[in-house]
């Protein structure tokens, strides 16, 4: 299949995030390297992607691109919420943060949480700066941590440090949910916990859900699979039958 966007059935919900012919170029001449190679991408509001691909196809700079955490070299990418439009090509670097501190969550490989705060204070890290955000206690219970709140970061075995990573994430109520490897440092077992809070946060929260993994098995629970190779999308399937969190294996 092409990169192509799905069709979309006329009573689909609307995107939240449109690319046409994104281009991304690092460097210049004989040693430029070409991360994304016009992508042509539509997700949809409440929607849970997987993105797969190899080392090098372009996952991260994708995402990083739809998160405001890098630009395109050309092309469009567009964001939507609640009717208004807006590029994120071209934006400035106050409103890509304003973009990131009001609508994105981000989870990462590696949690990035303050060790000598509890878990209830890594998260509140984030509320305190939101306009509308959740309790910390109610976000940890959201990932199944709620008895745990007052244990410090590194008191936590890594599958609960990137539960909070994700209860962190989420504090803020974010339109979106981008992860990027949240399983990679994880085992199997740890690992199906961690996606069983971010599928929760999906089905529970309706927050629209993008997640990298090199673990093909974990797009089984997605709604949508897009496949990625040398910069380009190259095939772009939805899950006929999806499987929970708890079913996976790898």
């Amino acid at each position: 299949m092409t990169d192509a966007p799905a069709a979309a059935a006329t009573s689909a919900p609307a995107p939240v995030f449109l690319a046409r012919d994104l281009t991304k170029t690092y460097g210049e001449g004989a040693t430029a390297v070409h991360a994304l190679r016009g992508v042509n991408l539509d997700i949809r509001r409440g929607e849970f992607v997987v993105l797969l691909g190899a080392s090098g196809s372009g996952k991260s700079t994708l995402l990083n691109i739809l998160g405001g955490l890098d630009s395109a070299s050309s092309g469009s990418a567009q964001w939507t919420h609640e009717g208004s439009t807006h590029e994120l090509t071209g934006a400035s670097d106050a409103e890509l943060t304003a973009y990131r501190r009001e609508h994105v969550g981000f989870v990462f490989q590696f949690y990035n949480l303050i060790p000598s705060l509890t878990a209830r204070e890594n998260v509140a890290l984030v509320t305190e700066l939101s306009p509308q955000p959740m309790t910390p206690e109610a976000a940890l219970d959201m990932v199944g941590l709620g008895e745990r709140m007052n244990h410090f970061a590194s008191q936590l075995s890594g599958g609960e440090q990137q539960r909070v990573a994700i209860a962190r994430a989420i504090a803020k109520r974010p339109a979106v949910l981008l992860c990027d490897e949240p399983t990679g440092a994880l085992d199997c077992a740890t690992g199906v916990r961690v996606l069983e809070a971010i599928e929760r946060v999906n089905r529970e929260l309706g927050t629209t859900t993008v997640v990298i993994t090199h673990n093909a098995p974990i797009a089984q629970m997605a709604h949508r699979v897009l496949r990625l190779a040398d910069g380009r999308i190259v095939d772009d399937q939805p899950n006929t039958e999806r499987l929970p969190a708890s079913a996976l294996s790898w």
